[in-house]
């Protein structure tokens, strides 16, 4: 049986979208922000802890995962832009979402998440990447920051000129350039989605093996729960390697071209100095 909310009957319960559990001023706060906000206080303190404990010779555990992880993507974000100097002004952000997709993620796959705890006859836990209404939130924000920084460190008219790969006063050109501006607009829908369903069924997967496992449903569930783990770390890897090309495509090509443009007027001065010594 499906009500829109959830899906159930004789076999396990699968919820599809998101329950309210409390407001706050009128503002309802379902079992997925709830959750993500745990998540996100748990990725805070972690951080926090590791800041603190962090030295020049390496340890292991927590600590060395952390290191590691966020060695890791800031290089490469750097790597990402000709310029390295560029890409090192986004790194905070995006090993922070990193940390963040990867958190809500594997914590989704605790068994406490689901059924096991109630609030006023709904899941009290969901996974905040297994709302759609959660990933399109991301999504929407990193692509603004996307756009952002886009036009601000190639300026509005490179920018745009990006898209266009000759002279849009061609029809056919202008007509592709149109194209690929509209196809640029469905990569909110695209990460957003692609996040959402990886997450989605992947739950789903491990209701119906531990549904079917009956009182094994550790065992029955166990190897699918691990698969998820490297779906779940994959999948945020994915959000962000994407999201960062996006933004190093759009500089790095802004980059060239104004190098190309200030080559072009810098043609006429030279040829004008070495006029004058002949």
């Amino acid at each position: 049986m499906f009500n829109g909310l959830k899906i159930f009957g004789s076999g396990p319960a699968v919820y599809i979208t998101p329950e309210k559990i409390f407001t706050i001023h009128g503002i309802s706060i379902t079992n997925s922000i709830f959750y993500g906000w745990i998540a996100g206080i748990i990725l805070l303190v972690v951080f926090i802890l590791v800041a603190r404990r962090i030295t020049v010779r390496p340890k292991g555990g927590l600590i060395q995962f952390v290191e590691v992880g966020v060695t890791y993507m800031s290089n490469l974000v750097e790597s990402s832009f000709e310029d390295p100097e560029r890409g090192a002004k986004y790194v905070p952000y995006f090993v922070s979402l990193f940390f963040f997709l990867l958190f809500n993620n594997w914590l989704g796959l605790l068994p406490g998440v689901g059924e096991a705890f109630q609030s006023h006859g709904n899941p009290l836990f969901r996974s905040f990447t297994g709302d759609l209404n959660a990933t399109l939130a991301v999504g929407i924000v990193t692509m603004g920051l996307v756009y952002v920084a886009s036009i601000k460190e190639a300026g509005l008219k490179d920018y745009l000129k990006h898209f266009f790969v000759g002279n849009p006063l061609n029809p056919m050109y202008l007509f592709l350039g149109m194209i690929e501006m509209t196809t640029d607009f469905t990569r909110v829908i695209s990460l957003s989605i692609r996040l959402f369903l990886n997450v989605t069924i992947g739950e789903i997967v491990i209701a119906v093996f531990a549904y079917l496992g009956s009182f094994f449903a550790p065992l029955t569930a166990a190897p699918f729960t691990l698969i998820e783990l490297f779906v779940g770390a994959l999948q945020a890897y994915i959000f962000v390697i994407l999201s960062v090309m996006y933004l190093a495509i759009a500089v790095n090509h802004a980059t060239a071209n104004h190098d190309q443009d200030l080559t072009d007027e810098s043609v006429p001065e030279t040829m004008r100095l070495q006029s004058e010594k002949a």
